[in-house]
């Protein structure tokens, strides 16, 4: 069921504190193969990239960035080996309980979209407590995306759709915030950065992602900082987003 009005209009109003800026989109590519080039086990490069997780975050306000939505772990990433999903779940975990302090300081609101019924208890519990303790902030919203597939969301918003009269793309949008985001609404995304050298989407928001511009690095995830990310940020600013239209000085 969709939310309330009440309930979409006081989370579009929350929305509109930090939709003047950028929303940057990352699929966080190459920690297991970073740390096997260095003769490490693969959790060690998803240690490493906790790191870039936390410059990113650090950084992105300064950039212009007020939405950052992170790809933590899709929903295929339960064909991984067991003792690796187990340990990304702890990293999960951890991060949480240790930047929590730190985001309500620098106004940073985290909301972790995607399923829950299949991860832990003790993770949904942590995932909820970070969610309220630093649902005031307004400097940035970081959305982190856990057991996430944009098209078993896009399935379920289209079934709940069928009972939806007057169906249209703001509609849409609302159920698809409803039953892939966990109700916490986001703009559409600007620029979507991959890094590990790969070229692909991977079912990572692929319809908020529209018109959003890409951007590719062979740079693995462990060692992608704020220099890389100020260098895609710069380079979106300088194209021509023209969403189908024809530039003004073109039309004759």
């Amino acid at each position: 069921m969709i939310q309330s009005s009440l309930h979409i209009h006081l989370a579009d109003k929350k929305q509109s504190e930090v939709s003047s800026g950028l929303h940057v989109a990352i699929i966080m590519d190459g920690n297991g193969r970073w740390a096997t080039a260095r003769g490490k086990a693969r959790i060690f490069g998803h240690r490493a990239g906790a790191d870039s997780v936390r410059r990113v975050v650090e950084a992105a306000p300064s950039l212009g960035i007020t939405t950052l939505t992170l790809y933590a772990f899709s929903s295929d990433n339960w064909k991984r080996p067991t003792a690796e999903v187990t340990a990304l779940m702890r990293l999960l975990r951890l991060y949480l309980r240790t930047e929590t302090e730190k985001c309500i300081k620098n106004g940073v609101r985290i909301s972790v979209i995607g399923r829950r019924d299949r991860l832990a208890p003790h993770l949904v519990a942590a995932i909820e407590r970070t969610e309220k303790a630093t649902a005031p902030g307004i400097t940035l919203h970081l959305r982190i995306a856990i057991d996430y597939s944009s098209r078993d969301s896009i399935l379920r918003a289209a079934m709940a759709a069928t009972a939806t009269p007057h169906l249209c793309r703001e509609t849409f949008s609302e159920l698809l915030t409803e039953f892939g985001h966990g109700g916490s609404p986001a703009p559409d995304v600007d620029l979507l950065i991959r890094t590990g050298g790969e070229h692909r989407l991977s079912d990572f928001l692929l319809w908020e992602s529209a018109y959003a511009e890409l951007f590719f690095t062979k740079r693995m995830w462990p060692d992608f900082g704020v220099d890389d990310l100020a260098a895609a940020v710069d380079e979106f600013r300088a194209r021509e987003r023209r969403f189908g239209a024809v530039p003004t000085a073109m039309v004759v």
